[in-house]
């Protein structure tokens, strides 16, 4: 609207100009005699006029084009919402749409997180007690860190393990992510395939985050826990991504002893909801959709398959570790791509 007024605006200032002022020239005469003054305003302005007065006119006739393109567009919008009922339809220039996905049952798939392709059933019967002792030195010094980076966890967080389970998942889910990352990086330079290992890296990081997405809809962190996850991921990406660039083998041994600690803390938890010092209340819908639990599957079932998934974790790192230590690249070992 703001380009009509505009419009009219100048069409006006170039129909009102006029003389005032204008400047005059002389020309000779055909044959002798004095030159003739003719005005500028006669001739000159008259021109200029002209050209502008076209000019407006074609600029006029694009702005109201445009305006009743738009008009259709809005129009178009209108008509496919009423068709669609309540739902929004978001007309795309590009043709980026999401198909109709529906769960078993016929049910409309009510996530865009994950789509039904990416669910599994957790491998509940995995051995938890499996434990990697460590004898050389840089095994030792890995064992020893998460040991003692457990001290604070326990004091800080004591037995409220829903609390603590948050924190362990915002930081289990960065070393897939990282190892994915610059196995990706490491692709790209030396233009060789992975063996797979940046998919399992990077679906194990997937993985880690559902964990989390899962227990945010069961505990609801305070405002300071929130800040101490800033800090902590903050720290451990950046240091993790160093470890790793300087020695794969012990990053991860380290998070083959951070799983090892979490299926010890998701024990515990079992064992809290079992003596009924945590209720067992219902589990998530999300939960339920992406572990294909039982519809009444409660918070005891979804701490059993997060325990497990961390356990096939715990054997991953472990066994990362150890192509390393073999003095080979995990490229030339296949990688457990299909778990999740």
């Amino acid at each position: 609207m703001n380009l009509l007024v505009k419009g009219s605006l100048l069409i006006r200032s170039v129909m009102a100009s006029s003389g005032g002022g204008g400047y005059r020239y002389l020309t000779a005469p055909a044959s002798g005699g004095g030159g003739v003054v003719r005005s500028f305003e006669a001739v000159e302005l008259g021109r200029w006029r002209s050209g502008e007065l076209a000019r407006v006119s074609v600029w006029w006739r694009s702005v109201s084009t445009a305006a009743e393109a738009a008009k259709e567009d809005v129009k178009a919008v209108k008509e496919e919402k009423k068709e669609g009922e309540k739902e929004v339809v978001v007309s795309s220039y590009w043709g980026i749409s999401r198909p109709q996905i529906t769960r078993e049952d016929g049910s409309p798939w009510p996530w865009n997180c994950f789509m039904p392709w990416d669910t599994y059933r957790s491998d509940v019967s995995i051995d938890l007690k499996k434990h990697h002792a460590p004898k050389i030195f840089i095994d030792k010094f890995a064992y020893y860190l998460v040991k003692l980076l457990r001290v604070p966890t326990d004091i800080f967080f004591q037995r409220r393990y829903g609390c603590r389970a948050m924190m362990l998942e915002t930081v289990a889910a960065v070393p897939g992510m990282v190892g994915g990352m610059l196995l990706h990086l490491r692709s790209l330079r030396k233009f060789e395939h992975s063996g797979g290992w940046i998919k399992a890296l990077i679906e194990e990081a997937e993985n880690e985050r559902m964990h989390l997405m899962t227990m945010v809809e069961l505990v609801k962190p305070k405002w300071y826990e929130r800040l101490l996850v800033l800090a902590v991921q903050g720290v451990f990406f950046n240091v993790y991504f160093v470890v790793y660039v300087l020695s794969p083998k012990l990053a991860h041994r380290v998070v083959g002893y951070l799983e090892e600690e979490a299926i010890h803390s998701y024990t515990e938890f079992l064992k809290d909801i079992d003596s009924g010092a945590i209720k067992n209340v219902p589990a998530p819908a999300i939960a339920i959709d992406y572990w294909r639990l039982p519809k009444d599957a409660t918070l005891k079932d979804v701490v059993t398959v997060i325990r497990a998934d961390e356990a096939h974790h715990r054997d991953v790192n472990h066994f990362a570790s150890d192509i390393y230590f073999q003095g080979k690249q995990l490229k030339e070992a296949p990688a457990p791509v299909g778990y999740h």
